[in-house]
């Protein structure tokens, strides 16, 4: 069948994979995300009335997208025409388009393309969809993994509606896996197959949210199981343990979880709970993540949200840095877990951050201010002959090593950027400053003088 030519989703061979075959053909066998298509729904009531907008189609893998694009096509009387951005760009596009609006001026028939991993299209492929989407020629359904906030062009995302799938949960699973079970056309019902309920319990949490994943998990494990005498396939613990063997974690280095597993990790630790920081980095770390990317996230916090609260964090950030540099992984674990822990249980101020964003402030606002005359250096006589450098207080020469001087430009005199919490090392630092700060210059001696 040409690529141009109306796709109707056909029923799967038994030569494809359970998932494949058991794909929903109605919203009745549907199972899950039922605040999206539930009874009463926005979105069902559009697909039974063929009114579907054009729609963005976000979610896990296995949660249903795919299969909701098959459900409109076999409910709508469109011409449904699947495509791939994997294998498609934008020549095909065009040609889509061009027949798509032959059929619709000529037969009054409207359009609906389906673009399975839109995220995959760069921008001058996805621009190709915007006049024709605008104009209503085709009707477009993205499906998606991805953010589409990060991967699909805001004037694309500005003409469709997005819909979020939310991940199965094991219930759902289970539902599923039954119904594989007793199906005999489609499933697995004419092999006697029996699934033990710590099998079926373990499969549906380990799938994590992924149909599947789980029914081809179900599949190879009733091909591998023989039969007993009575002609049964039992299916244990075990057994489903063997096949899925070691589960590929929910993680895109590249992707959005990859921002949200971070943002868990860093929230751990400045949460001060050195146990969800452990889990959070060791599941970075098994899905492969850059120890080194770990490192620095966590050279940042320490000055981010620990700074003077305690100085030595920001020192066991750069030494797990340079232990995963120097031995490499997996025995440079023990740095970042023994880092990890040691800033989630030191003590938080964000003092430092708060003035750095003030200073910051200042200076934008006030770009350049002039430096104070007694600031300046004089290695010249005309210099000296301009005031530089003169009335400037040497903090050595004084009690304490400190002077009442201005050290801020004129129009900034009195700002306070830095304020010490009374957390860990900064209540000793904030007892320095409040000292220094509440002498009165009358009181400053030079050294060598009775005060």
């Amino acid at each position: 069948m040409d690529l141009f030519e109306e796709s109707k989703p056909k029923r799967a061979s038994q030569t494809s994979p359970l998932s494949d075959r058991l794909r929903p053909q109605t919203l009745g066998d549907f199972v899950g995300q039922a605040d999206l298509i539930g009874e009463g729904s926005a979105l069902r009531k559009a697909i039974l009335e063929d009114k579907v907008p054009s729609i963005v189609f976000w979610g896990p893998p296995g949660s249903g997208k795919t299969t909701l694009a098959h459900i409109i096509a076999k409910t709508s009387g469109a011409k449904f025409i699947f495509f791939s951005a994997v294998t498609s760009g934008v020549k095909e596009v065009k040609a889509v388009v061009e027949q798509a609006r032959k059929d619709r001026n000529y037969c009054g028939r409207k359009t609906i393309l389906f673009v399975d991993e839109i995220h995959r299209f760069n921008k001058a492929q996805q621009d190709a969809f915007l006049p024709h989407v605008e104009d209503g020629t085709i009707t477009l359904i993205g499906a998606t993994t991805e953010n589409p906030s990060f991967e699909v062009i805001s004037p694309l995302l500005s003409r469709c509606r997005v819909y979020v799938l939310k991940q199965l949960q094991p219930e759902d699973i289970k539902i599923i896996l039954d119904r594989a079970l007793k199906d005999k056309s489609k499933g697995l019902g004419n092999l006697s197959v029996r699934l033990d309920p710590k099998g079926a319990d373990y499969l549906a949490r380990m799938s994590n949210g992924d149909a599947r994943i789980a029914l081809n998990t179900l599949e190879l494990a009733a091909s591998l199981s023989e039969p007993d005498k009575k002609g049964i396939r039992g299916i244990d613990l075990k057994t489903i343990e063997e096949v899925m063997l070691q589960k590929s974690l929910l993680y895109d280095k590249s992707g959005e979880e990859h921002y949200n597993v971070i943002s868990a990790f860093i929230k751990s630790l400045r949460g001060s709970d050195p146990d969800a920081a452990l889990y959070w980095m060791f599941r970075m770390l098994e899905a492969g993540e850059d120890p080194i990317f770990i490192a620095r996230r966590m050279t940042i916090l320490a000055s981010e949200d620990i700074g003077n609260a305690d100085p030595q964090g920001i020192q066991v950030a750069v030494a797990a840095k340079q232990a995963v540099e120097f031995i490499g992984l997996p025995e440079a674990e023990f740095a970042l877990a023994q880092a990890a822990v040691y800033l989630a249980t030191a003590p938080k101020s964000n003092s430092v951050y708060q003035a750095m964003l003030k200073a910051k402030k200042d200076i934008k606002e006030t770009l350049n201010l002039p430096v104070p005359l007694h600031l300046r250096n004089a290695p010249t006589p005309l210099m000296e002959q301009l005031n530089y450098g003169k009335e400037y207080k040497y903090p050595h020469d004084f009690e304490g090593n400190f002077a009442q001087q201005n050290y801020l430009p004129e129009k900034l005199l009195g700002r306070k950027y830095y304020t010490p919490t009374r957390q860990g090392f900064e209540s000793e630092i904030l007892k320095r400053m409040q000292s220094l700060h509440t002498r009165e210059e009358t009181k400053g001696t030079v050294k060598g003088e009775k005060g």
